[in-house]
């Protein structure tokens, strides 16, 4: 039996991706808009998707399909409730970004905890032209060593980034939704650390769970770094904590529309201390060939009839 297998969005990712062990017809797209899902979807019983939405509205005019290969971890642009319904197997990736997206976050804390950002663009400008002194102190900058990083989220990425801020001589607090030794709940978590870096996926219950009034319950020197998915902190209260100095700085790779085409608040060149990457924390050249090949490796196992990092509702 030939399988029908296409990719929808094969720009994403950026690594050689072989070919299945079976007989195929494959077919891959630098990109597919909504309204070409169906015309490029149709017969496929495999569609590989990273960030392509496949609802219920679209897969009820996809009838042969049997897998969805998530070339990614996240799996909110799947519409999970009518896959479980219907029989489709849903499957991710999994620990493949656990060198690339903690040294993503730990690149992030340490602009932000020594100011690098600031201190670069005030050069840039001339500042250190007019110095009285050899330096000069216009950014305050904090040690590390001896800091408390806030993990939320302490899944294998979180882990990771555990392992790395002890390295560094840093104090720990960990949250997760599992009663795992040492949790402490979120607003300890806020109240005391230094740095909350966010390692959680993005579901009904935590959109927006970083409000006005959990970074007001942070410390005045405090910074937030997100390097899960955008729509867990609540951008507007983000821009006016950062404006009115309720917390020090902050440090996204994700926002809640990617690419924000139509712009975004959090994009306004005068927020202070704000640090935007375009969701590449994930995307060091070696774990995307690891991706690459753990997605075909998933393809491989559906059609032996054994699905593995298969996803539920």
């Amino acid at each position: 039996m030939s399988h029908k297998i296409v990719f929808l969005d094969r720009e994403t990712l950026d690594a050689n991706v072989r070919k299945p062990n079976f007989p195929h017809e494959y077919t891959e797209y630098a990109q597919t808009a909504p309204d070409q899902i169906v015309e490029r979807a149709k017969g496929c019983d495999i569609i590989i998707t990273n960030k392509v939405p496949l609802r219920e509205a679209t897969l009820k005019q996809l009838p042969d399909v049997k897998l969805i290969a998530v070339a990614a971890t996240g799996t909110d642009v799947i519409d999970k409730a009518y896959t479980t319904a219907n029989g489709i197997t849903v499957s991710n990736i999994r620990n493949y970004a656990y060198n690339t997206l903690p040294e993503h976050v730990f690149a992030l804390l340490f602009a932000l905890r020594r100011n690098l950002v600031n201190y670069v663009d005030s050069v840039r400008h001339g500042r250190w032209g007019y110095a009285n002194q050899f330096c000069y102190f216009d950014y305050p900058i904090y040690d590390i060593a001896g800091s408390t990083l806030g993990i939320i989220g302490y899944g294998a990425l979180g882990k990771q980034v555990e392992s790395r801020a002890k390295a560094l001589g840093m104090n720990v607090l960990i949250n997760d939704v599992a009663d795992v030794p040492g949790k402490v709940d979120v607003a300890t978590v806020l109240r005391e650390s230094d740095v909350v870096t966010l390692n959680i996926p993005l579901t009904p219950q935590t959109k927006n769970m970083i409000g006005a009034k959990e970074l007001a319950s942070m410390k005045k020197t405090a910074s937030i770094i997100n390097t899960a998915r955008g729509g867990i902190i609540d951008e507007q209260a983000l821009a006016d904590a950062l404006r009115n100095g309720v917390i020090a700085g902050a440090a996204l790779d994700v926002l809640t529309v990617e690419p924000p085409k139509n712009g975004n608040i959090l994009l306004d060149p005068t927020i202070p201390n704000l640090i935007i990457t375009p969701h590449v924390a994930w995307a060091s050249k070696e774990a995307m060939q690891v991706l690459a090949d753990q997605l075909i490796d998933n393809i491989d196992a559906f059609v032996a009839g054994d699905p593995r990092n298969v996803v539920t509702a």
